[in-house]
């Protein structure tokens, strides 16, 4: 009996799978800003899984005042991650097993030290990202294909949508 092999997505989730039965925390985080970038509104969005479930999920304004030079994609992807470190420390689990994953390989490399940081924008959220990082003892920094970090996506293009409804409510009340 010949077992056929497994496509990609099979695989992925069975490796998601494993990890959920194993008690491990899964972190997705994703930034855009639009709709230009740099100089539009940059916003984030998160989640965090254990065992099968959504345990938190977030989503809004980067850490870059919108319509501005200050606001890129990568400053939102730094924004998203360090609103994830910063939650699973608030709940105590530095010492949990935790994969954090991210589609952009420029922070998941700049995390990992294996890329510079040479935006000036970029290196005071790199410090604050890696400070964090340092208070975990258990946690892998992941690259994710976009297509598998859709619902962090989906978190941060919700976040954009409320900010321009809100703005356009303002501009119209």
């Amino acid at each position: 009996m010949s077992l056929k092999p497994l496509r990609s997505f099979e695989s992925e989730t069975l490796a998601q799978t494993a990890l959920d039965s194993l008690g491990i925390y899964v972190a997705y985080f994703d930034g855009l800003c639009e709709p230009k970038n740099p100089g539009g509104v940059a916003t984030y969005g998160l989640l965090v899984r254990n065992e099968g479930k959504t345990v938190f999920e977030d989503s809004g304004l980067a850490f870059a005042k919108p319509w501005t030079g200050e606001a890129s994609n990568n400053v939102a992807e730094y924004s998203a991650a360090i609103h994830a470190l910063e939650w699973l420390k608030k709940n105590g689990l530095q010492h949990s097993s935790i994969v954090l994953k991210g589609d952009s390989r420029l922070i998941i490399n700049q995390l990992k030290g294996k890329f510079k940081v040479k935006a000036p924008r970029i290196v005071e959220l790199h410090r604050r990202a890696s400070r964090l990082l340092s208070e975990f003892s258990n946690l892998r920094l992941e690259w994710v294909d976009r297509s598998k970090n859709s619902e962090a996506d989906r978190l941060s293009r919700l976040a954009y949508r409320k900010y321009r409804m809100e703005t356009k409510r303002k501009t119209l009340g």
